[in-house]
């Protein structure tokens, strides 16, 4: 097992915009929105994957760095807890994503997909 890395910060309001989450839709594969499913990035271009680990402790260490600076300010759980939980749940095969709400109205989200995914059923966009 290994894991994509994949991320998405944009307006909140954008996400009402579900046709385009989901993999049947025609516009799916060059939407910048995040999907309705964790899984289904893997169904997105490779060109999206930001990072691939082989590592759960690279893997772990990478979404905290990514989230870290867009952490909003009430955020009352420890980035330490978030690391010891993605690096408990990785290996077991169970995608994590942190997302958040930030102000003005935008979204953020950092998510480590596990490839293969249990979830869905595509293949590794590294292989296509």
């Amino acid at each position: 097992m290994h894991w994509h890395a994949y991320t998405w910060l944009g307006h909140g309001p954008d996400l009402r915009h579900e046709a385009e989450r989901r993999p049947s839709s025609p516009d799916f594969a060059t939407s910048p929105l995040p999907p309705m499913r964790t899984g289904d990035w893997l169904a997105r271009p490779r060109t999206r994957i930001a990072e691939t680990f082989e590592d759960v402790d690279k893997a772990a260490n990478w979404m905290a760095g990514e989230y870290a600076p867009l952490r909003p300010p009430g955020d009352t759980t420890p980035l330490e807890y978030r690391l010891a939980v993605a690096a408990d749940l990785l290996p077991r095969g169970v995608d994590v994503q942190w997302s958040e709400w930030l102000h003005g109205g935008r979204f953020v989200t950092v998510g480590m997909i596990c490839c293969p995914n249990r979830h869905v059923n595509h293949p590794c966009p590294m292989l296509r």
